[in-house]
């Protein structure tokens, strides 16, 4: 069940704390104003792309914007008990859902490098899916079901078992063959 949308309501907290306008923060981190308004009025939680573009230009790791209390030490997230679903809703600032549901694993791990996530995939609704960029690395590995990885111009078709490590700066996707599909990813991304 997903978590209420607490994102936006945090991303205006921090930029408000850093005295900043919206225009100031989209300049800086390269989001159009009304993409950035959509997400402080809880409208719409975007895709990784942009809430790293957010982030840096807040001056904060992915996990920080992400958690509303983190904290020192490890993090234990016992089986089914994933505190945080996040629900992406891709690189279409318009798109209403996503195909992707991220249950997220270090939930409140303070200062973290790595975002890894357990994520429900349901195959693409579009034949030619929009793909997302970002600086980075990304590592995946296929739980249960079947994927196809769309990376630059090459197609990756990753079953049960499989895994791909990639730059995360090449235009990417990621879609269920068919039915859901279940895969850790670990996320990287340089701060």
């Amino acid at each position: 069940m997903p978590v209420t949308n607490k994102l936006g309501g945090r991303v205006r907290q921090l930029r408000e704390m850093r005295e900043m306008s919206l225009v100031q923060l989209a300049e800086q981190s390269q989001c159009h104003v009304d993409l950035l308004l959509r997400i402080e009025a809880g409208e719409l939680v975007p895709s990784l792309a942009p809430l790293m573009s957010i982030a840096r230009a807040l001056g904060l790791r992915l996990g920080t914007l992400l958690d509303d209390e983190p904290h020192d030490g490890p993090v234990l997230v016992k089986a089914g008990e994933s505190a945080n679903v996040i629900r992406f809703s891709g690189n279409d600032p318009h798109a209403a859902s996503s195909n992707l549901v991220f249950n997220s694993m270090a939930a409140g791990k303070q200062d973290r490098h790595m975002e890894p996530f357990l994520i429900d995939v349901q195959p693409c609704a579009d034949e030619t899916p929009s793909t997302s960029s970002h600086e980075g690395e990304e590592f995946v590995y296929v739980l249960s079901g079947s994927i196809r990885v769309n990376y630059g111009e090459t197609v990756y078709q990753l079953e049960s078992g499989d895994s791909l490590y990639y730059d995360s700066i090449v235009p990417h996707n990621v879609c269920a063959s068919e039915g859901v599909a279940r895969i850790l990813a670990v996320v990287y991304a340089p701060f």
